[in-house]
């Protein structure tokens, strides 16, 4: 399928065919599709849980409501945020910069753009994304303020606000996934119904890991996968050209 073909094939497929299993190989494939979507400073503050096992995917159904999309699928995963990692991820980056520069840019302007990098990776992320019972975002919010006076600025520096970076940028690696499933003729479907608590439970997660998004995945069932027709508003209420 050319990828018009594949983001129409795509559908969130509510019934799974249950005599019809879907490669975990070919899946595992799709996640790793999944890492080169595009994220927020290349931080990466995600992680992806492959369900597989009989008894696990049965009591995570029962964590999301037990759902037809869930208790007829074959495989599910799990998309995580991570934000609690970010100065292991930052360091990571920030090593991986600098011997990017060291083999890929000119030698007389190493020296600044590892410098660059160093105050970026290695002073502003963390502080960007550090938490702190609300206190260290108000801190940034009063900062980009005074600053936003005199120049444009980043404004979203808010706690919530790079919570909501941190979702966004997962909801992108799950997107990428669905695609890429679909492209393998597999079906997806993103659920939002479901109990946090008890899924973090079931995967032993973290206190500071949070629950981006629970794909269920399989082959659709005939008649029954779909809900009928794709419903969208008409394109041109949502789109502007200025």
């Amino acid at each position: 399928m050319n990828l018009k073909e594949v983001l129409n094939y795509r559908r969130s497929v509510r019934t799974y065919d249950q005599e019809k299993q879907i490669d975990t190989e070919k899946v595992k494939h799709c996640l790793e599709l999944a890492t080169l979507a595009p994220n927020s400073s290349n931080m990466q503050l995600w992680e992806f849980y492959h369900i597989t096992q009989p008894e696990l995917m049965a009591a995570l159904s029962k964590a999301c409501l037990d759902q037809t999309a869930t208790s007829t699928a074959s495989q599910i995963v799990v998309f995580v945020t991570r934000q609690d990692l970010h100065r292991k991820r930052s360091k990571f980056v920030l090593e991986f910069e600098i011997g990017n520069i060291q083999r890929n840019s000119p030698k007389e302007r190493q020296e600044k753009r590892i410098k660059d990098r160093e105050l970026y990776y290695g002073k502003l992320i963390p502080f960007l994304y550090t938490r702190f019972f609300g206190i260290v975002g108000l801190i940034r919010v009063l900062i980009t303020s005074a600053v936003g006076i005199f120049r444009p600025i980043v404004r979203q520096v808010s706690e919530n606000d790079m919570r909501v970076v941190v979702h966004k940028t997962c909801a992108l690696a799950a997107q990428t996934f669905m695609i890429a499933m679909a492209n393998e003729g597999y079906d997806t479907c993103p659920l939002e119904g479901f109990d946090s608590k008890r899924v973090k439970k079931l995967l032993n997660l973290p206190y500071r890991a949070e629950i981006n998004m629970v794909i269920s995945c399989g082959i659709r069932k005939d008649n029954e996968g779909i809900w009928g027709e794709r419903c969208r508003v008409p394109f041109e209420e949502v789109y502007h050209k200025i």
